[in-house]
C-alpha cells in the first residue's frame, strides 16, 4: 500500500503500519523494508535463498508470499550482510538471529472492559523487569503492589537489546520484547493481569537513540540519521524525515493498541534535536485514543520545557525535586547536586509550589546556560515526583540506595512528604520494602564493546573526589559482570522490609482515600524554607480543601506557625519537630 493513500494527520498517517510484517488473506504476509539506499534487498524466509523485493519510490522493498505465524525471516541487504526487521515483533533469540512472524490474535484477553484510570488516581512503581523474574515473575508481584496501593507499574524499556541483561536503553530492535523476559504474549498476560487488579501498565520508550550494538539501519536507510547533530550516543535521529516519524509512531501506537498499554514514558527527550516532533507526536497520538480511553504520555526532560506539558504531555519527570530532596538528605554536592546546595530548602519550596527550580536560571552543571521556563501556571499533577530512580541510583558508582545514604528517620520523612504531596508520586523498586542492595548499571556486551563500556565508565566517574586515582576507580563494579547484575535485586522479606511496606501502605492509603479523590484542579497557595532542612507548603485541593504540609529533614526541631486543627498525618506539636513530615486538610 503506498503511503500516500493512508489518512494524514498532520505529519503523521494513520492507517495499516507501513513498517513490519502486515498478514494478508489465504495465509499469506505482506513483508515490507524501508531501505532508501537500496536498489535491491532480498527477503529471506525460514533459511531459503533470498527472494527479490519490489521497491517503490519512497524506497519501501515490499514482498507478499505464503507465511504464517512462527516463519522465520530477516533480509538480504548484499552478499555479506542480512539483517532482521528493525520493525520485528519477536525475535528468535538475540538481536542478530532471525526476526519471527507473530500471531496477534493468539492471545485471549480476559479484561476487556478496561479503560485505564485517571492521571490523578496514578501512583507509578517503577520496575525492571529482567530482575524480577521477567514478565512472569512481575505478574507474580502484581498483587502485592495492588494492597500496598500502588495504580501503576511502569517497566523500564524492554525492546529487544544486545545480551542477557541490560538496563533497557540500549534497545535496537523497538517493537520486540526482549527474549530473555518472556514472549509478547507473556507481556500481554502481565498487563491483562495488571488490569485486573486494578493496576495500569506504563512502558519507557526509548526514541532519541538506537543502543550501540546491532542497530543495522544506517547500512539501508542512511536518512533515518543526521550527521550534523550529534548526541551522547552518536547521530542523532532525524525527525525531520516523515517516514521516521512514521516508525515512531508506529511503535508507540503498537503498545497501546496491540499492547493495551496505558501510558509511555518517552526517555531523554533533550536528546531529539527536532523540537517540533514532540508536539505533533503527542497529537497525533492523542488523535487516535478512544475518548472513553484513559492514556497518559510523560516525559522526561532535562531542558525543563514547561510548553510541552500543555502540549499533549500529562507530566514530566522531576529531577529537580530529587536533586534538593536528595541534597538535604546527604549533603552531597558534586555533579549536578552542585546546583542546589547553597539553598536547598528554598529549591524544595520551589519545587514543591512550582515545579521546576529551574525556570530560566544558568545552571552550572549545564555550562552557565540558562535552563528550563516559567512553570508556575501548571498544576502539581503536572510533575511526576520522587527519592529515586533507575538514573539516581544506578549512575552512581556503587549504586547505594537512600536506606544506604540518609538517616533513617529523615528518609522516613521524605517518603511521607513525596507520598502525600499533589504532585504524581514515583516509587523505584525496592523502595516499598527499605531495600538495601544496590543497583548498579550492567550490561551484556561482546569483549570489544564491553571493555569500552567498563572504561568508559570508570572514566565517566574520574572527576569525582572519590575517583581522583586509578586505584578507586578500579572498585567501581564491572557492568558486564554477571555479578554487577545479581547484585541489584531488591529484597523484598524479612521483618524490616515489612515495618517499611506498612509504612507505605499507611501514606498511600491516606493519598487514595483524602487527597486523590480532589486532586484535579488542584493549585499551590504558597511554599517558604523555614530553616536550611525545613519547608512548608499549600495548595488549595479541587474541593476547595487547604492541604498544608510542613516537613523537617533537619536534626533540629523548627519553630513554626503549624495548623491548629489535628494533623492528618503526624504528631501535633508546637514546633516542627526534627526528622518529620506533618500534614494537614482543612475545610
Amino acid at each position: 500500500m503506498n503511503a500516500d493513500n493512508l489518512l494524514q494527520f498532520g505529519p503523521f498517517r494513520f492507517g495499516p503500519f507501513l513498517f513490519g510484517p502486515r498478514p494478508e488473506k489465504a495465509g499469506e504476509t505482506s513483508f515490507r523494508l524501508w531501505a532508501p539506499d537500496r536498489s535491491e534487498i532480498g527477503l529471506e524466509l525460514d533459511g531459503a535463498a533470498a527472494q527479490r523485493m519490489a521497491r517503490d519510490a519512497q524506497g519501501f522493498h515490499t514482498l507478499r508470499c505464503k507465511a504464517g505465524a512462527r516463519a522465520r525471516y530477516r533480509f538480504r541487504i548484499d552478499e555479506t550482510l542480512s539483517v532482521p526487521d528493525p520493525a520485528s515483533r519477536i525475535q528468535n533469540g538475540d538481536i542478530a538471529d532471525d526476526s519471527v512472524l507473530p500471531d496477534p490474535g493468539a492471545f485471549l484477553w480476559r479484561c476487556n472492559d478496561w479503560k485505564g484510570r485517571p492521571w490523578e488516581e496514578t501512583v507509578l512503581y517503577e520496575l525492571h523487569a529482567g530482575l524480577l523474574g521477567g514478565f512472569a515473575g512481575v505478574t507474580e508481584h502484581l498483587p502485592r503492589l495492588a494492597d500496598l496501593g500502588i495504580t501503576a507499574i511502569e517497566l523500564m524499556p524492554i525492546a529487544d537489546f544486545p545480551g542477557r541483561r541490560n538496563w533497557g536503553y540500549d534497545g535496537v530492535l523497538p517493537f520486540a520484547p526482549d527474549r530473555t523476559y518472556g514472549t509478547p504474549d507473556q507481556l500481554k498476560s502481565l498487563i491483562d493481569r495488571a488490569h485486573a487488579l486494578g493496576l495500569m501498565v506504563f512502558l519507557d520508550v526509548v526514541y532519541n537513540h538506537f543502543g550501540p550494538e546491532g542497530n543495522w539501519l544506517s547500512t539501508y536507510a542512511g536518512e533515518f540519521f543526521r550527521h550534523d547533530v550529534r548526541t551522547p550516543w552518536g547521530s542523532a535521529i532525524d525527525f525531520r524525515q516523515p517516514l521516521v516519524r512514521q516508525f515512531f509512531l508506529e511503535n508507540a501506537l503498537y503498545w497501546i493498541d496491540e499492547f493495551r498499554i496505558d501510558g509511555l514514558r518517552f526517555d531523554a527527550v533533550h536528546a531529539i534535536a527536532d523540537r517540533g516532533f514532540l508536539p505533533d507526536f503527542a497529537a497525533a497520538i492523542r488523535a487516535h485514543i478512544p475518548a472513553d480511553r484513559h492514556v497518559h504520555l510523560i516525559l522526561e526532560n532535562d531542558a525543563n520545557e514547561a510548553g510541552l506539558l500543555g502540549s499533549g504531555f500529562d507530566a514530566q519527570w522531576n529531577d529537580d525535586f530529587h536533586h534538593a530532596v536528595h541534597v538535604l538528605l546527604t549533603g552531597e554536592h558534586e555533579g549536578y547536586y552542585g546546583d542546589y546546595t547553597d539553598a536547598p530548602a528554598q529549591a524544595l519550596a520551589r519545587a514543591l509550589r512550582e515545579g521546576f527550580v529551574y525556570q530560566g536560571e544558568p545552571s552550572a552543571h549545564h555550562d552557565g546556560q540558562s535552563r528550563g521556563t516559567p512553570s508556575a501556571d501548571l498544576p502539581p499533577t503536572a510533575f511526576v515526583s520522587f527519592l529515586q530512580n533507575h538514573d539516581q541510583i544506578g549512575n552512581r558508582a556503587f549504586g547505594e540506595r537512600l536506606t544506604v545514604l540518609a538517616d533513617a528517620q529523615a528518609l522516613r520523612a521524605a517518603v511521607a512528604l513525596l507520598l502525600l504531596s499533589p504532585h504524581i508520586p514515583l516509587i523505584f523498586m525496592g523502595e516499598e520494602a527499605g531495600a538495601r542492595e544496590p543497583f548498579l548499571y550492567f550490561t551484556d556486551y561482546g569483549s570489544q564493546l564491553a571493555e569500552a563500556v567498563r572504561e568508559g565508565r570508570r572514566a565517566e566517574f574520574a572527576k569525582f573526589r572519590a575517583f581522583a586515582d586509578a586505584a578507586a576507580r578500579e572498585r567501581i563494579p564491572d557492568p558486564n559482570a554477571q555479578s554487577t547484575y545479581d547484585a541489584s535485586r531488591p529484597a523484598f522479606d524479612g521483618e524490616t522490609a515489612h515495618e517499611w511496606t506498612r509504612f507505605y501502605a499507611s501514606l498511600l492509603k491516606i493519598r487514595r482515600e483524602r487527597i486523590a479523590p480532589h486532586l484535579r484542579g488542584t493549585r499551590a497557595k504558597g511554599s517558604s524554607a523555614l530553616a536550611p532542612a525545613a519547608v512548608i507548603a499549600k495548595w488549595t485541593l479541587g474541593d476547595g480543601a487547604c492541604l498544608t504540609i510542613a516537613c523537617n529533614l533537619g536534626k533540629e526541631n523548627v519553630p513554626a506557625l503549624l495548623p491548629a486543627a489535628a494533623p492528618l498525618w503526624g504528631v501535633p506539636a508546637e514546633s516542627l519537630p526534627r526528622f518529620s513530615t506533618l500534614a494537614w486538610i482543612e475545610s
